[in-house]
């Protein structure tokens, strides 16, 4: 993948394996890396970039909450993705953004600098694994962090420790995706998605303030309001999901990504009715194909 590539760090395009940091800089180090990841969709004008204003607000927001400051402007920012697009080529992928501290931490525990910025363009190429067919979850054993413990509403590196976690623990029991709790032992979300589940046809999923404010779930929620899909945001127990008509995840890779069986538990059929209508509208929005969306993609040009 890194043939030819090139990532936009501080200003810069620089060769892929270019792209570096020293082992003791804080963000690797400290797990203090803070990050935004956007697909990229092909038109006939150009590539677009999936709700992308989005991502730069809750980057931004990821800093605030961690006392960090960007040293770029959200323009300066936003010329510096459609560089790193144009200059990889890309039609049909990923943006990964990620801003960090490069400086060596071995003491200094709170760095008093901007953060450094390092943009990704990942093409759709990569292998992802089979994203087209129903998957398998469970409940996890790992809770998801407590808000008091950390501003779970930052997308940072460090949180992803848990996540981790989670994934690991379901992969070990032979499941795809694993879903956390939280420390109140309502449901919260898996490693990387947010969880929805269907009954009596009410789309619905766990409210915010104690997970990541998803843009995959927004944009599920805003998509269902304009079709006419009843959804709540509430909280969810376990007996709820193993009581759900349809589970599914959402996240940047899958939009809507069915689950099949969880726990011990099988859903039949997978996609269900709401499950597969929601795949197709989504899939819609995502072509350009419905004009009530177009605001959600944005040209890299």
């Amino acid at each position: 993948m890194s043939q030819d590539r090139k990532v936009w760090v501080n200003g810069k395009l620089v060769p892929w394996e270019n792209a570096t940091v020293h082992i003791l800089s804080h963000g690797f180090s400290r797990g203090s890396a803070i990050f935004e990841v956007f697909a990229v969709f092909p038109s006939s004008s150009g590539p677009m970039a999936f709700r992308m204003d989005m991502n730069m607000k809750r980057l931004w927001n990821s800093a605030r909450v961690l006392g960090m400051e960007i040293a770029q402007t959200r323009s300066e920012l936003e010329k510096a993705i459609v560089e790193t697009v144009k200059a990889n080529h890309i039609g049909s992928g990923y943006v990964k953004i990620v801003a960090y501290y490069g400086i060596e931490s071995f003491a200094n525990l709170v760095p008093d600098v901007k953060l450094d910025m390092s943009i990704f363009a990942i093409p759709a190429t990569v292998d992802y694994g089979d994203v087209s067919k129903p998957i398998t979850a469970c409940f996890s054993k790992w809770r998801k962090n407590h808000p008091e413990s950390v501003p779970v509403e930052a997308k940072a590196a460090g949180n992803y420790i848990n996540a981790m976690l989670a994934r690991q623990d379901a992969i070990r029991r032979k499941f795809d995706q694993g879903i956390m709790l939280d420390t109140q032992g309502f449901v919260a979300e898996g490693s990387v998605e947010a969880l929805f589940v269907v009954k009596e046809g009410v789309l619905m999923t766990p409210p915010l303030g104690r997970i990541l404010p998803s843009v995959s779930r927004q944009s599920v929620l805003d998509a269902a309001q304009v079709f006419g899909i009843s959804a709540i945001e509430k909280a969810i127990t376990a007996e709820d999901v193993m009581a759900a008509d349809e589970i599914f995840t959402s996240c940047t890779v899958a939009r809507v990504m069915p689950i099949k069986k969880f726990e011990n538990r099988f859903l039949d059929p997978a996609p269900g009715p709401v499950s597969q209508r929601l795949m197709k509208i989504m899939d819609d929005i995502c072509a350009g194909k419905d004009d009530r969306f177009k605001q959600w993609l944005t040209p890299l040009r």
